[in-house]
């Protein structure tokens, strides 16, 4: 990742933090962000859904399913209702660490309301500081926080693109589901090439010095699902799932698919 102290290099979660309107960005960000619209003027709104999609993924498992422990990974900058806020909105006791290897990002760990790790049913909201490439890591520090015999709700929420390749996607993915018991839960998006304009404009970031960010297939994506239990409505557009009735639909299209699985009780 890019380090905080370099505000001559445009930064992805800085940038998305600007399309939110949040103040958590520089100059070239700015400036970024404003080309990447001028090129695909959906992404804005891509941003702000995927924040809806998170809003309904974590209400719905906090509150109907049950989860009381969240591992979000390559979490991002703060903006609006982040996930401690949603889960701990519906049950005080629920604990949710955040893993990034962002300086910037980690900075805001200490404006968290952490709670006590050690505190019987007192919730926990925290930081860890690993790269989603190294899972095991992540396990192994998320493991000092949650309980890894009680089901957890893993979230990739828009990150894995990031990743070099699709197979590495799919490792660190499988990685972490397989450390956490049957009942867990996996909250997963990214971007799709379904949009050329998506494409080009994730081209032309690569090139400003940022860390690429890769576009992949439906099908591609999908295959990260394998093995789980997909809840109704599945696979498919983070606009379209479990949108209530009372929440007006976005005016564009995005190229953002995934959806939210469960870990089955028995492997098949």
């Amino acid at each position: 990742m890019v380090d905080e102290a370099r505000t001559d290099i445009p930064h992805s979660a800085r940038i998305w933090n600007y399309w939110m309107g949040g103040t958590d960005n520089h100059d070239i960000d700015r400036r970024v962000g404003d080309a990447s619209l001028e090129i695909d003027p959906d992404i804005a709104e891509m941003a702000t859904e995927s924040r809806r999609f998170l809003i309904r993924a974590v209400g719905h498992l906090a509150g109907e399913v049950g989860i009381r422990q969240f591992l979000d990974i390559g979490t991002g900058l703060p903006t609006m209702q982040n996930t401690h806020e949603v889960a701990r909105g519906i049950a005080p006791d629920a604990r949710v660490v955040y893993v990034d290897n962002d300086p910037l990002v980690l900075t805001h760990a200490r404006a968290l309301p952490a709670g006590t790790a050690g505190t019987t049913g007192e919730g926990v909201a925290t930081y860890v500081e690993a790269d989603f490439n190294d899972p095991e890591r992540i396990l192994d520090e998320a493991g000092n926080i949650l309980d890894l015999t009680r089901p957890v709700g893993v979230m990739f929420m828009g990150v894995l693109g990031h990743a070099r390749t699709h197979d590495d996607v799919l490792r660190i993915t499988r990685t972490v589901l397989a450390a956490v018991p049957p009942g867990s839960h996996l909250v997963y998006w990214d971007g799709t090439t379904d949009s050329p304009h998506y494409v080009r404009m994730c081209e032309e970031y690569a090139k400003s010095g940022g860390v690429p960010y890769i576009p992949r297939t439906q099908d591609q994506l999908r295959t990260v699902f394998d093995g789980l239990e997909l809840l109704d409505p599945g696979f498919g557009k983070i606009t379209h799932w479990r949108r209530p009735d009372s929440e007006p639909a976005g005016a564009r299209e995005i190229a953002a698919y995934g959806g939210v699985a469960r870990k089955p009780r028995c492997d098949t």
